[in-house]
């Protein structure tokens, strides 16, 4: 099992559901996608560029899916969250039931059409 695996697999529930839900819904819309293991955290690539990350934090009682290149996303935004953030963006989920797979689709293929885009927004 690798890492990234593992520290799915090692978190409490919903945190280990609401990110097994996220990884498929990952893979399902961007086929290309690889998982890594980076900053202690499961992280999504499609080539070199990353897409996304997911983070657990248990004990504020969510996860996060972070968007590398937020910066330049437009759909959803009223809905991500920033705080305490210069530039990273995420969707935040405290059970399975309140993911709208609709929504986090539309982000998802979003960021993955501006991959090239890196992390800052260059004037």
């Amino acid at each position: 099992m690798n890492p990234a695996e593992e520290y799915i697999l090692n978190q409490q529930e919903p945190f280990r559901s609401i990110i097994l839900h996220l990884r498929a819904v990952i893979e399902a819309v961007i086929p290309e996608v690889a998982m890594k293991y980076k900053w202690g955290i499961p992280c999504f690539y499609a080539g070199k560029q990353p897409i996304c990350y997911v983070n657990s934090v248990a004990k504020k009682g969510y996860v996060d899916i972070a968007f590398w290149n937020s910066a330049h996303l437009t759909k959803h935004i009223e809905l991500m969250v920033t705080k305490d953030r210069k530039v990273v963006k995420s969707l935040r989920y405290n059970s399975l039931e309140e993911i709208n797979d609709e929504v986090l689709i539309a982000v998802l293929q979003e960021a993955y059409a501006l991959k090239e885009k890196g992390f800052y927004k260059r004037n």
